[in-house]
């Protein structure tokens, strides 16, 4: 929330090690822009806070469209115009961490792994998810499972390779991320999560840039 796409191709350091395992690195950004893209006065809604959903209520239904957009739209232009091996993973930082997880447990055979740094892991039950579920996708609480990830798992889905750095200082963890309740969701489903807890992290830039080399060298070895 917050960004664009600009805030991890500036920030993150990514390129040296991207380049270091010859993996092509797609930012994508986090919401629908322009003019007349529907947006909110509030920092987490609207623009920048599009968390990777198709919306079905109005006015975003048009244009929130980003769970497709990173699925199916976004892979096709990469495809037509660079030279891809076919394989894919995915990761996201906080809501984008939330959506890579979504899009990774929904579509196991489009992505050999997936990883993030401090996801919110149950949308459906921190403040952050229900503000923007109840907007996005309307009351029914039904229809927001499918865009929580702690809620996916215990539906029985699985990915091949999971792994979450969380940093211990972050003051989203106890309200916004539940990342303890995750780990003991994988535990019962049997699904295997690499959770690294990181002390004197919070939920900046700094701790991706500190661990990003980490994430790009997970996801080469599931590439190769």
């Amino acid at each position: 929330m917050t960004c664009t796409e600009q805030n991890f191709i500036t920030k993150s350091g990514f390129q040296r090690y991207a380049a270091e395992h010859q993996v092509i690195v797609v930012a994508p950004d986090t919401s629908p822009r322009g003019e007349q893209v529907p947006n909110d006065d509030a920092y987490d809604l609207g623009q920048s806070a599009g968390f990777y959903l198709n919306a079905t209520e109005q006015p975003w239904a048009a244009n929130y469209q980003m769970y497709d957009y990173i699925l199916n739209e976004l892979p096709r232009l990469i495809e037509k115009h660079f030279p891809t091996n076919g394989k894919r993973s995915i990761m996201g930082h906080s809501m984008g961490g939330h959506g890579a997880l979504v899009l990774a447990l929904r579509n196991q055979e489009r992505y050999q792994s997936v990883s993030t740094f401090s996801p919110i892991l149950s949308p459906s039950l921190v403040p952050w998810g229900e503000k923007a579920f109840t907007a996005y996708l309307g009351k029914d609480r039904e229809k927001w499972q499918q865009y929580d990830a702690n809620s996916l798992i215990q539906q029985g889905y699985k990915v091949q390779g999971m792994r979450i750095d969380q940093g211990l200082e972050d003051e989203f963890l106890p309200t916004q991320l539940r990342t303890e309740d995750f780990i003991e969701t994988c535990r019962a489903a049997n699904q295997p999560v690499d959770v690294r807890f990181h002390k004197g992290y919070d939920h900046s830039y700094y701790f991706i840039a500190s661990f990003i080399g980490e994430h790009i060298a997970y996801h080469a070895a599931f590439l190769k």
